[in-house]
């Protein structure tokens, strides 16, 4: 008996991959997000208080958010398959994707939605300091730091703009670099060097990060002498990159430093392969971009599938629908 292809599966089930499996399901595809916790995970869930996604007023802690859009995909008959996918392979001009092992699928198409991680320092305190203290996205997290201190890790065009946000808020900004010269582009170097208030640490490392209830210093290490010190601040933010969750699509789809590569619609180089959100090439890793990614994956594959069907490209009912009231 040959087995059921199915119109689309998102493989990721946070923010970004339920936000796709929401707008594929009002596209009326046959969809389901496969994800190894289940759903209601990602970056997203890892957030003490998000603040800047809009629609929630004083903020919304991560877990919570993350729940709440599983929980709209899951109210729509969005299935969620508990599996983790381990490999994608051509077969009969469709996409199976199976775990390696006892989970297999076939589908049309496929949205990746498996997101990034930030590079950890490994260092004492710093996982017992996330979120108190801890920060990986100055973005997020900045606001809480307003005229205090804080250190950014890194030496790259990311730690730079990290560090020339938090400047606009922070009194005081240091930015801590194992070389003795940055990594990041000349423009950046030049904005940072000319602000007042950020001051550069060079040749040196985090050794750990010390507090009490929450983080309240680095202790440092000078590469080129040995020599530790202290370096009192209310915060640090991480900004050394990130690991896309990748490794087990190399060969199949182009990519950059790890990350895939695709177009404005979130094609990849393979045809019926979408990504959206973190695992994606992007100047910018946030909630709102990821969702715009997913909806623009979602209606790509409905498009994809459409084509494929021999379908006129318009959109279903009830979203031509709802064009026309707007427009009315």
């Amino acid at each position: 008996m040959s087995q059921e292809v199915r119109d689309c599966l998102i493989i990721g089930g946070g923010v970004a991959g339920c936000t796709a499996g929401i707008y594929a399901k009002r596209y009326s595809l046959d969809v389901a997000v496969i994800d190894s916790l289940g759903g209601g995970g990602g970056n997203t869930a890892m957030a003490s208080l998000v603040e800047n996604y809009p629609g929630f007023p004083g903020g919304i802690s991560g877990v919570e958010l993350a729940e709440r859009v599983k929980q709209q995909a899951l109210e729509i008959d969005v299935e969620i398959i508990t599996a983790t996918a381990r490999g994608i392979e051509a077969e009969g001009g469709v996409w199976r994707i199976s775990d390696g092992a006892d989970f297999s699928a076939l589908t049309y198409t496929v949205i990746l939605a498996t997101g990034a991680y930030p590079r950890s320092l490994r260092v004492p305190g710093e996982i017992d300091y996330r979120g108190k203290g801890v920060s990986y996205c100055a973005t997020c997290d900045g606001f809480f730091y307003r005229g205090r201190t804080v250190a950014v890790i890194g030496g790259g065009n990311a730690a730079l703009d990290e560090a020339l946000y938090l400047s606009n808020l922070a009194e005081k900004v240091y930015v801590v670099h194992r070389r003795d010269e940055l990594r990041a582009e000349k423009y950046m170097q030049d904005k940072a060097f000319a602000a007042p208030n950020i001051e550069f640490v060079w040749d040196t490392v985090v050794e750990k990060i010390s507090g009490n209830a929450e983080m309240d210093g680095l202790q440092l290490r000078n590469v080129k002498t040995d020599e530790l010190s202290d370096l009192p601040v209310d915060g640090v933010f991480v900004a050394i990159g990130h690991i896309a969750k990748t490794e087990w699509l190399e060969g199949l789809l182009d990519m950059e430093d790890g990350f895939v590569i695709t177009d404005s619609h979130m094609q990849t180089n393979q045809p019926g392969i979408f990504a959206c959100g973190d695992i994606r090439v992007t100047p910018l890793r946030q909630i709102s971009t990821a969702v715009g990614d997913a909806t623009l994956a979602a209606h790509a594959a409905y498009q994809y599938v459409a084509q494929r069907r021999g379908a006129v490209e318009t959109a279903p009912a009830q979203t031509a629908a709802s064009e026309k009231r707007r427009a009315v």
